[in-house]
């Protein structure tokens, strides 16, 4: 069996020049690195309580959704602005060009619950970094953060410093 590594597709010059994607899309193809990577991640969360695992659209509820299944978790669904039906609170936050705003439902996280977020890809770490706050901001407790891949070049890591972060594979470009 390949490695996990060896199923992301690597995509050079996209979306611009100088950029190498890296295309999550060939790991949920394949049935076998699908559960290598559900697993490594769930792996990730071995001896830590637990409350509710938190992921943003839409990868984040691809990798988020089965371990928060696994681990007989609720499951809490970040999504962009206006998708949710009941009342949310929001976070906006900085893109390369413009802001964006993220929601999560009001009631979603109880004051003193223990959260995983668990997302696809880390790069420059704003949206992970909004989810948080929106976590603390009901009264949970961020206990770790978890990614497939993390792109270390872009440094997204020191926006969530003191946070417990882990990735499964670490590239060091952008």
């Amino acid at each position: 069996m390949k490695k996990l590594e060896e199923y992301i597709r690597s995509i050079p010059d996209f979306p611009e020049e100088g950029i190498v994607f890296r295309d999550v899309t060939s790991v949920l193809q394949d049935k076998d690195s699908l559960r290598m990577s559900i697993d490594q991640m769930q792996a990730m969360l071995d001896g830590l309580d637990i409350d509710i695992i938190v992921g943003p659209e839409s990868r984040g509820f691809i990798f988020g959704v089965p371990i928060a299944y696994n681990l007989n978790k609720a499951f809490v669904p970040v999504r962009k602005k206006g998708k949710l039906p009941c009342e949310t609170i929001e976070m906006e936050y900085a893109l390369e060009y413009g802001t964006a705003t993220i929601e999560m439902h009001k009631d979603a996280i109880k004051p003193g619950q223990k959260v995983a977020i668990v997302d696809d890809l880390i790069a420059t770490g704003g949206t992970i970094e909004a989810i948080t706050k929106l976590v603390e901001s009901l009264g949970g407790e961020v206990v770790k953060i978890i990614f497939l891949i993390e792109l270390e070049g872009l440094h997204g890591r020191d926006k969530l410093e003191g946070y417990n972060v882990d990735a499964v594979i670490k590239y060091e470009g952008k």
